[in-house]
C-alpha cells in the first residue's frame, strides 16, 4: 500500500452549485458579491491564499486607485448593493471623513480593506482552498481542492469561472539573478527594508507601479543619499490617458466593438494603446517632479537618472552589485548601468494553472495558445464539455484594454451571471459611451 492509498477520502460538498469560481481577486469577488443578491442562486469561490490580498507589496502609503471609488465591486451594476464601497464606509463609520477628504479616488490600502471586508462577509468565499484538479461529467464540474491542513475536499458546480489573475514577470536577463537585491516590484514592501545601505538602486518600468516605487524611494529618508536610476523601454515617462472621452475605451461599448474586430487587428491595436493602461497617473508624475525640483534647489544634484527608450538586453553579477546592459531603441546605442539593486516593475502575465489539466484539451486555443473568449466571457470548448467555462482578466487579446480594468469588473460579473442564469439577472445599459466606435452600420463599403 502506498502513502497515497492511506490518505483520507475527499470531503464532498453535497450540493451542486450553480457556479464554482476559482480565484478570489477583485473580479471574482465582484462576481461573488453580485451573485449574493440573486435569490435561489448558489455559488462557491475557492482561493488558495489564507485571506483576500490585493497586490500587498504595492500598498504604499499615499497611493490611490487610478479609477474612481464607484469602480468598486458592485456599484456600476447595482449601486443599492450592501457590498458597495459606500456601504463599507458606513459600516466602518468613515462616510463623513471620506466626504470631507474630497477625493474621488480611494486610497489603495482602503480598497484592499474594503475587499477584505466583503470577502470575510460572504458565505460563498472559501480561503485556504487550493484547487488541485477540475473534472467534468454530465454537465457538472467537480473541483478537488486542498486546505491548509492538508484536507482534500470536492466542490461541484454547473458552471466554472476562472479568476486566478496574473503573475509577476521579470525580464529574462534578470531571472538568474533573483534574490534580496533583484526582485519584482510586486514584492517591494516586503523587500524594501533590505535595501537600506545600498548606494545605487535601479527601477525598471514606467507604468504606475514603477512610478510609485521610484517615488517611494525618492521620499524615503533611508535612501536620501542613494543614487536612483529609472529606466524604461517605453517611449516616455508618460501620463495615462485620462480625458473624459479617452476613458470611453473602458466602457462596455468599446469592449463590444473591440471584440468584433479580426484577431490580427486586435493584436496590432493593443500595443499601440499602451498609454490607456500602462501610463502613469498625472498626480504621481507631478509628485515625482516636485520632489526632484526640491532636491535641485541651489544647484544641488538630485541624485537620479531617468531614461526612456532603453531596453534591457543583458544582466550579470558585478562584484557586490550588478551590471545591466541596455540598448537605446531610437539611437541603437548600447550602454551599461552598474547598480547595487534592481526593482523590476515589468508587468504581469497570464497564469497556466495545473488544475485545468484534466479538461485542458477540451479548451480551444489559437496558434499562440490563447483561448477563444466570446462576448459572455465564455471559453470556446469541445462539444463534449457541456458546462460553461468563463474567465475574468484573461481576455486582453480578445476584449481589449479594459480586461484588467477595475471599472469594468462589476459589468463583467453581471454579464457572466446573466449568461449562467439564462436570464437578465442584472439589467445592463445598451449604451455607455458618447463615442460611436466603428463605421456606421448602414453605410459600410
Amino acid at each position: 500500500m502506498t502513502a497515497a492509498d492511506t490518505r483520507p477520502l475527499p470531503r464532498e460538498d453535497e450540493a451542486i452549485h450553480d457556479l464554482v469560481g476559482i480565484g478570489l481577486g477583485p473580479f471574482n469577488l465582484a462576481l461573488a458579491a453580485l451573485a449574493d443578491g440573486l435569490p435561489g442562486f448558489t455559488a462557491r469561490f475557492l482561493e488558495a491564499r489564507p485571506s483576500f490580498s490585493w497586490h500587498p507589496g504595492l500598498l504604499l502609503e499615499g497611493a490611490r486607485l487610478q479609477v474612481p471609488f464607484l469602480a468598486d465591486l458592485v456599484s456600476l451594476v447595482d449601486p443599492t448593493s450592501r457590498w458597495s464601497f459606500l456601504s463599507y464606509l458606513r459600516e466602518h463609520d468613515r462616510l463623513f471623513p471620506f466626504y470631507f477628504s474630497e477625493h474621488f479616488h480611494a486610497p489603495r490600502r482602503e480598497y484592499d480593506d474594503y475587499c477584505r471586508w466583503v470577502a470575510r462577509s460572504l458565505d460563498s468565499c472559501r480561503f485556504d482552498a487550493r484547487a488541485d484538479a477540475v473534472h467534468h461529467e454530465d454537465g457538472v464540474f467537480t473541483v478537488t481542492h486542498t486546505g491548509a491542513d492538508g484536507t482534500v475536499s470536492r466542490t461541484r458546480g454547473r458552471a466554472l469561472v476562472l479568476g486566478i489573475g496574473t503573475e509577476p514577470v521579470l525580464p529574462a536577463p534578470l531571472r538568474p539573478l533573483v534574490g534580496d537585491r533583484v526582485f519584482h516590484a510586486a514584492d517591494h514592501l516586503d523587500r524594501a527594508a533590505g535595501l537600506e545601505g545600498v548606494d545605487d538602486i535601479t527601477v525598471l518600468g514606467s507604468g504606475q507601479s514603477g512610478a510609485e516605487v521610484f517615488l517611494d524611494l525618492l521620499r524615503s529618508p533611508a535612501h536620501r543619499a542613494t543614487t536612483l536610476n529609472w529606466l524604461t523601454r517605453s517611449p516616455a515617462f508618460a501620463p495615462m490617458e485620462y480625458s473624459k472621452l479617452g476613458l470611453e475605451h473602458f466602457t462596455p461599448d468599446y469592449t463590444r466593438y473591440f471584440h468584433a474586430l479580426p484577431q490580427e487587428t486586435k493584436d496590432r491595436v493593443v500595443p499601440a494603446q499602451w498609454q490607456l493602461y500602462k501610463g502613469i497617473s498625472g498626480d504621481t508624475i507631478a509628485e515625482i517632479h516636485d520632489v526632484l525640483y526640491e532636491r535641485g534647489i541651489g544647484g544641488a544634484d538630485p541624485g537620479v537618472s531617468l531614461r526612456a527608450q532603453c531596453e534591457l538586453v543583458a544582466a550579470e553579477a558585478d562584484g557586490d552589485g550588478f551590471a545591466l546592459r541596455f540598448r537605446h531603441r531610437e539611437q541603437d546605442a548600447g550602454f551599461t548601468v552598474r547598480t547595487g539593486a534592481v526593482i523590476a516593475a515589468s508587468g504581469y502575465a497570464q497564469r497556466s494553472p495545473d488544475f485545468l489539466a484534466p479538461i485542458a484539451k477540451l479548451i480551444e486555443t489559437d496558434a499562440q495558445g490563447r483561448p477563444f473568449v466570446d462576448g459572455d466571457l465564455r471559453l470556446a470548448t469541445d462539444p463534449t464539455l457541456t458546462a460553461p467555462v468563463h474567465v475574468q482578466n484573461a481576455e486582453l487579446h480578445s476584449h481589449g484594454v479594459g480586461a484588467p480594468d477595475l471599472g469594468l469588473g462589476a459589468w463583467r460579473a453581471a454579464v457572466i451571471l446573466n449568461a449562467v442564469t439564462g436570464r437578465t439577472a442584472y439589467r445592463l445599459p445598451e449604451r455607455t459611451a458618447f463615442t460611436s466606435f466603428g463605421a456606421p452600420a448602414g453605410d459600410r463599403r
